[in-house]
């Protein structure tokens, strides 16, 4: 079986659940603790399985390790074909990806817990500074959401949801958590709505998981 090394709070983490989950892929969880006792992503043993030290992490059942939540989700495409994550069709595909990009590639990465860490050991950015921050960068993405994402469908970009609605739900998720006003992006809400009322996303959704805390 496979083992998903992960936080539950992690939205990279949740994407590749979620994942799993449409593919109907049986996987051990392992919960990292990214924030307890400095980090479980810092100790050597996790370094040993994903030099970056973030989650997610995948295992093969042959030992071999995946990282980084949009590799491992081509692959599991790859392995599992259906549900396809993604069109086939050329520029219905380089649409989806835009939308997962403009998630995983503009807004995630400056809105990574390291990078909030860092704004208060640097720079004595306080907890509202910080919020404040996430917020601003997590808006900046979704107005270009609202301008990509399909107006008149069921998911983000089609009937069926895929890569753009998973790592959608994700980010929605973080945006709650820090605040975010959401009023300005119903079309959103109503696809983070759509999806949840999906089992395979809500049994991704990280107070469903077992190392969830209060």
């Amino acid at each position: 079986m496979m083992k998903l090394f992960g936080y539950w709070r992690s939205t990279a983490a949740y994407r590749v659940r979620i994942a799993l989950n449409l593919k109907k892929i049986a996987y051990e969880h392992v919960g990292v603790d990214l924030v307890a006792g400095g980090g479980q992503q810092h100790t050597n043993a996790y370094g040993h399985k994903n030099p970056s030290h973030l989650v997610p992490a995948l295992e093969l059942e042959s030992g071999k390790v995946l990282t980084q939540s949009l590799a491992i989700i081509d692959y599991l495409d790859t392995l599992v074909p259906a549900p396809p994550l993604l069109p086939t069709h050329p520029e219905a595909r380089a649409e989806a990806l835009a939308v997962a990009h403009v998630i995983a590639m503009d807004i995630h990465p400056i809105n990574n817990l390291r990078v909030v860490q860092h704004l208060g050991a640097t720079f004595d950015a306080d907890a509202e500074a910080k919020a404040e921050w996430m917020r601003h960068w997590m808006a900046t993405g979704f107005d270009v959401l609202n301008a990509l994402v399909k107006q008149d469908t069921a998911f983000a970009m089609g009937a069926a949801p895929g890569l753009a609605d998973i790592c959608l739900v994700a980010q929605f998720y973080n945006a709650r958590r820090w605040g975010l006003d959401l009023q300005a992006y119903g079309r959103l809400a109503e696809i983070e709505q759509a999806c949840l009322a999906l089992k395979p996303f809500a049994d991704a959704r990280p107070e469903a998981q077992p190392d969830a805390t209060n």
